[in-house]
């Protein structure tokens, strides 16, 4: 029954709302690293639009040349036409991106969002290889379309399909078992047994740090191995880099660790830059076996996002600065939560770049954590199979100082959770905004 005290989106939007009910108030600015509600609180944000804002809020550099484009009347919906934003784009991901890493990959915009690529990739194997499986993860997350959840691992996503998911199967991640399991030894064994039943896949889809899966990050040696698997047997690999792209993990792209060149990338989130909805997919140029108009959507053309793309990618990608600060930054989050983990059993620490987690075997402990961290200040997540994972996704280029000040919310939030005191918490500047 709506009544005069039930808000609006409680009497009108839909219950399938999630990150709201964690963080229960109504933003209304924000900018770099901090949001602000409308009672003026401010919050420190290790969440980033989960990975879309690699760039922060309203980045000065980013909003001035969009404002200018909007002002000019410069295209704004574009389908797949040819315009002068998407050439600027093309030729500044060609020269700052492709040829440093001797890459001759084509470029698809497909629908704006993560699913959207991964569901053209998908399609896009199966075309080139006639073939239909796709071997994918355990603890993966690819989407929340038919296509990406059949790829997906987490059971309550899947249920939610309503329908079976086929066309996939599923492999251990690096480090699912005890490692003393040899990596790969069942895939291999299945694949190339005759009689095993198991068909040969068209591709594999991976990530190289699971983050909704809990911040599994797989080996560089491991990602090799992988990619040469899928060499020798003539099954496309396909990263799915929509999270831990754009530099989460210090590099451009996140595979680059491993020294490896997929056949497949999947980007979105912050390939935008300032946070408007943007795709890509990047093949193989012998790939590209497209029939024109034979995978298309009516959003693929956001010029809009084209233009702070390729303002980002100038801005922050023509040199290695942004790249070795998230390494340096990454390097003081892991310090930190490391103390936290030594001192309280039951914590245990990964991640790589500025994408970190912090484990707790309790996982009730790690919502808990992250609602004492919100009534601080700090937006923080959870992630895992059991939502024991508390999840770090600050924006790339948030400052030393902001990040100290977040770890310092973070691990007095953990000791409040884990002894009901703050005898790890020496807190640092005022919750409010002297920071911003």
């Amino acid at each position: 029954m709506i009544t005069a005290e039930t808000t609006v989106f409680e009497s009108l939007e839909s219950n399938v709302r999630g990150y709201c009910r964690a963080w229960p108030t109504v933003f209304t600015t924000a900018k770099g690293a901090w949001l602000r509600d409308e009672d003026g609180k401010d919050y420190l944000d290790f969440f980033a639009g989960a990975g879309a804002l690699n760039y922060g809020h309203n980045n000065p550099i980013l909003k001035q040349p969009l404002l200018d484009y909007i002002a000019s009347d410069g295209i704004t919906h574009g389908l797949d036409m040819s315009t002068a934003a998407k050439r600027k784009l093309l030729e500044t991901l060609r020269d700052t991106v492709f040829a440093p890493r001797d890459l001759d990959y084509k470029v698809q915009f497909p629908g704006p969002t993560g699913a959207n690529a991964v569901e053209a990739a998908l399609k896009l194997a199966r075309k080139v290889t006639g073939r239909e499986t796709i071997l994918s993860f355990t603890n993966a997350f690819h989407g929340m379309t038919l296509g990406a959840l059949s790829v997906t691992g987490n059971a309550a996503k899947r249920a939610g399909a309503g329908v079976p998911l086929v066309h996939a199967a599923h492999m251990p991640y690096d480090g699912y078992f005890d490692n003393t399991t040899a990596d790969f030894q069942w895939m291999e064994r299945v694949l190339d047994d005759t009689s095993s039943g198991f068909d040969r896949p068209a591709a594999v889809i991976v990530e190289t740090v699971q983050g909704e899966g809990g911040v599994n990050v797989a080996r560089a040696e491991w990602l090799r191995h992988l990619a040469k698997l899928c060499e020798e047997r003539e099954i496309l690999l396909i990263v799915d880099d929509v999270q831990m792209g754009c530099g989460r993990t210090g590099p451009f792209f996140s595979f680059e660790i491993a020294g490896i060149t997929p056949d497949i990338v999947t980007l979105s989130k912050s390939i935008g830059g300032y946070g408007l909805p943007m795709a890509l997919v990047l093949f193989k140029s012998e790939l590209d076996q497209w029939a024109p108009g034979e995978h298309n959507g009516t959003f693929r053309g956001n010029n809009p996002a084209f233009v702070t793309a390729q303002t980002a990618l100038q801005h922050y990608w023509s040199d290695d600065t942004l790249e070795n600060a998230t390494q340096a930054k990454g390097t003081r989050i892991a310090h930190a939560l490391g103390e936290v983990a030594d001192h309280f059993p039951g914590l245990s620490t990964r991640g790589r770049g500025l994408v970190h987690g912090i484990a707790f075997d309790d996982p009730s402990q790690a919502g808990k954590v992250c609602q004492v961290a919100f009534e601080r200040g700090l937006l923080v997540e959870t992630s895992g199979s059991t939502d024991e994972v508390v999840k770090l996704l600050p924006p790339l280029t948030i400052t030393d100082e902001e990040l100290d000040h977040g770890l310092q919310l973070l691990t007095g939030a953990i000791d409040t959770v884990c002894t009901g005191w703050g005898r790890l918490h020496h807190r640092g500047p005022a919750e409010g905004g002297e920071l911003r």
